[in-house]
Parts: structure tokens; sequence; C-alpha cells
């Protein structure tokens, strides 16, 4: 299925969902992401959810992390370049919403892309191949191509994996593992 016909699917089941269904399944997530082999590490990169999109809610697995005392590390978009900063979680961080309703923070202490180990991806579909589907903005393929090539890349989605996603691109980055309610997948 082309990519442009997933986000209209995938939006419209997401808007279907009530909070407590939201609720249920991003807790069900986050019990999936325990059982990764991915605890060695030390810099973890997570989206913080934008409600209004109905994205999985990341609060469990900052919990996790946070009494793994794992470094947590949030980004702010910059749509001018269409690039990301990466900003350590603090107990200082003071996080606001953008234009966008995507919660970022406000500044902090920035950490590269080369120190990144784990990253935790927000999007719409994925296939039984890794590939992704996300707002198209090409926000995550522009960092994810600066990370390092062994940089673990996850998934989170509130569905299960499509067959194919038909168009992908050169320049698209895909999946390690992505992570349901029901299931793992590794790819």
């Amino acid at each position: 299925m082309l990519k442009s016909e997933l986000r209209k699917t995938y939006k419209r089941l997401r808007n279907d969902l009530s909070e407590n269904q939201i609720d249920d399944l991003s807790l069900a997530i986050s019990n999936q992401v325990l059982k990764l082999p991915i605890w060695e590490y030390s810099f973890y990169h997570i989206f913080l959810a934008i409600e209004e999109q109905k994205e999985v809610n990341t609060d469990y697995i900052l919990n996790i992390l946070s009494g793994k005392d794992k470094n947590i590390l949030i980004s702010k978009s910059d749509f001018e370049t269409g690039g990301m900063n990466h900003f350590l979680l603090t107990d200082s961080t003071v996080i606001k919403k953008n234009d966008y309703n995507i919660p970022e923070p406000v500044d902090g202490i920035e950490i590269l892309n080369d120190k990144i180990e784990v990253v935790f991806i927000p999007l719409l579909a994925f296939d039984k191949k890794g590939n992704r589907v996300g707002y198209g903005k090409g926000f995550y393929d522009r960092f994810l191509a600066n990370c390092k090539p062994e940089t673990l890349k996850i998934g989170l989605s509130f569905f299960e994996a499509e067959v194919e996603i038909t168009d992908i691109f050169e320049n698209d980055i895909g999946l390690d593992y992505c992570v349901t309610a029901l299931r793992t997948y590794e790819f």
C-alpha cells in the first residue's frame, strides 16, 4: 500500500481510539518494551506524545528509563532546516508545546547524535520489513541518517504490521524493532 493511503487510514484509526484505549495500549506497549534486549545502553532518545495526534503515550517508557537510571534525550524540531536538536531530560527541563502541539524542551544540555544509542520513533504505520510511515516531513529520516549505523531504531505502534509499504525511497530509514501492544517485531 502507498504511504499516502496508509497515512489517511491510520490517522482515522488513531482518531477513533478513546483516551482509555490509548492509555491501555500505551501501557501494554511499554510492558513489551521491557522485554527488549536494549538495557545495556546509556543514551535513549524518546519522543513526547502529541496528544492531539493521539500518539502512543510515552510517559510509561519514560518512567522505565528513569527507573533504570538511563540518560533520556528529547528533541526540539527546527522547521526551517527540517532538523532536530536533542536535549538531556532533567528535573529542571522546561517543556512547552510548539506551534504544532509537539511538546519540546525550551533549552538545556544539548547531546549530539553520535552519543545516541537507542531511538524510540513515532509512526503511523509500518510493514513486515521494518519500513515505516510517519507524517511525511522527513524529520526522523534526517535525524537517523546522522546517528551511528548501530543505533537501535524502535518504532512504537498501536496497530500491527502492514504486509508491505510499496513506495519506499532511498533515504527512508527502516526500523530494527517495532513494538505493539500484542508483540514485538524484529527486522
